[in-house]
């Protein structure tokens, strides 16, 4: 009989964290103190969400998205429940699609989440902390106003996931990166590198809510909107 397949186990984390310090001194960046939590501890597994629930959250995104270019409500709920994605609407989501409550400008920042998703699906060759999203990318995301289902999208675009212990190591250089934005943030100074705080921030949500770290210190996978940014 055939049993459960293991988990990866995560490389070693503080061979991680040294990686993730070097990339960050060349980028000029100011470094997180030595006290700085590791991502995960050694001996932790590691596996990315479930594929369909990663493409569900891309696709709620993008309805934002449209919501923020002008898609009226009604198409815009339509939209999701053809797609049987309501339960993959967060309540500011919902409110922000069905009644513009919420700030535009703040869901204008999800594209960088979205190039983080585009990263873990294969449908983006990079996501370098020093460039800005690519202009090509929409063309992976799900045409709503072209009258694209979800259906026919998911089946247009088949994702390629990358190996969870990739996502993990990159996830621990946005974790350092958004310390020292985010310090930057805190001290009214310009952002310490050559994109934006909320560049970084988003891209860390999106790989903070993807990667699952499974351990003794780990608590249950969280919602997109209680995924701690904090630290």
């Amino acid at each position: 009989m055939g049993g459960v397949e293991a988990l990866p186990i995560v490389p070693d984390p503080v061979e991680i964290r040294a990686a993730s310090l070097e990339d960050i001194q060349r980028l000029g960046i100011p470094l997180p103190p030595d006290s700085y939590p590791l991502t995960w501890e050694p001996g932790d597994a590691v596996r990315l969400r479930d594929t369909a629930g990663i493409e569900a959250r891309v696709a709620v995104l993008c309805v934002v998205m449209e919501r923020c270019f002008g898609m009226p409500s009604d198409a815009a709920m339509q939209w999701l429940l053809d797609g049987r994605l309501m339960e993959h609407v967060s309540q500011p989501e919902w409110r922000f699609i069905a009644g513009e409550r919420g700030e535009p400008d703040s869901f204008l920042m999800h594209m960088d989440a979205l190039f983080g998703f585009a990263w873990l699906l294969g449908w983006a060759e990079h996501l370098d902390p020093s460039l800005y999203c690519p202009e090509g990318l929409p063309r992976a995301f799900p045409d709503i106003r072209g009258g694209e289902s979800y259906a026919t999208w998911r089946t247009r675009n088949k994702p390629d996931p990358r190996d969870a212990r990739e996502a993990a190591a990159l996830l621990d250089l946005y974790y350092c990166l958004d310390w020292a934005y985010q310090e930057a943030t805190l001290r009214a100074e310009p952002a310490p590198g050559p994109v934006e705080a909320y560049v970084i921030a988003q891209r860390r949500w999106a790989l903070e809510w993807s990667v699952v770290f499974v351990g003794p210190y780990h608590d249950d996978p969280p919602g997109w909107e209680d995924v701690d940014l904090s630290t």
